[in-house]
């Protein structure tokens, strides 16, 4: 991680889970798409302007703003992060659903940091009386790991957990490069991670060998693996003469402001390609069991 026409988002006049309603369940916002943040150690961001503000024990703004889920980094190339599982209790306590994701790096063998994430979401699901039903597993796979480690780090979650992770891929050109040259059993076996894409801006990722994918759907064709995406982080963070700088994509059909609804600072954030009810689905399919 950070390494459609939008108007601004409706605020709610309260965070909790309705009586007879789903954890994670909300009208749906005006890109009629469930939103979900992405967190790690580095989160909160600075505070850049007035407005609503959260940490890690106090998520409530996220979900007063609209956002349906929150997945939090578990670890990455073999240190865990010590935010994630205040972040994921304060998300459940506020009605989100729960998700963590892994950072996979090419130094540290990939089966070990797939056994790190797992016993992490095991603790993790201990640790306390969940009120989801379930932790979304997501590996967040860095631009240069072959395609051996991929596949195990999938096949390792999967054999300790029975859960098939999503697939977090940035505009990568080796990565595309990689992944579509696969042969069609390993293609298909890459396809039953549901894949959750990164572009913050049409413009991006054009080079030598690939032009900028310009939307979704062009980067879907660029990693010739996927018919269609799941989750789109259309917004990150940047790090840039002493500041966070949010890059949000907002072109052509898709227009998404800076900052996530009355935010005083920038967050990583990310579209469910479905209904809420598509979503509660999805998460407990790729989810380990809470209760």
């Amino acid at each position: 991680m950070n390494r459609f026409l939008l108007t601004p988002l409706v605020i709610l006049a309260s965070c909790s889970t309705q009586p007879g309603s789903s954890q994670g369940s909300l009208p749906p916002s005006p890109s009629g798409m469930p939103q979900i943040i992405n967190v790690s150690a580095y989160d909160p961001k600075e505070r850049q302007r007035e407005g609503s503000s959260f940490s890690e024990h106090d998520v409530s703004a996220l979900r007063m703003n609209g956002a349906s889920g929150l997945i939090a980094r578990a670890g990455k190339g073999g240190n865990l992060d010590e935010k994630c599982a205040n972040f994921l209790a304060s998300a459940d306590r506020n009605g989100m659903l729960p998700g963590i994701y892994y950072r996979v790096q090419r130094h540290v063998d990939a089966v070990a940091q797939a056994d790190q994430m797992v016993n992490r979401a095991l603790a993790l699901a201990r640790g306390r009386a969940w009120n989801a039903p379930s932790l979304l597993l997501c590996g967040d796979f860095d631009g240069d790991l072959p395609l051996s480690s991929i596949v195990r780090f999938m096949d390792r979650v999967e054999a300790r957990t029975g859960v098939v992770p999503v697939a977090y891929l940035e505009n990568s050109t080796q990565l595309k490069q990689t992944l579509s040259r696969a042969d069609a059993a390993t293609k298909a076996k890459l396809r039953r991670m549901p894949y959750w894409l990164a572009l913050y801006a049409h413009d991006s990722g054009a080079g030598p060998v690939y032009p900028a994918p310009g939307n979704p759907r062009g980067l879907v064709n660029q990693y010739g693996v996927w018919s269609n995406w799941t989750m789109w982080q259309y917004g990150g963070v940047d790090w840039q003469g002493g500041r966070s700088r949010p890059k949000v994509y907002n072109h052509g059909s898709y227009r998404f402001s800076p900052y996530f609804g009355n935010l005083d600072r920038p967050t990583e954030r990310n579209v469910f390609n479905g209904s809420q009810a598509g979503l509660q689905s999805f998460w407990q399919q790729h989810g380990l069991p809470l209760r």
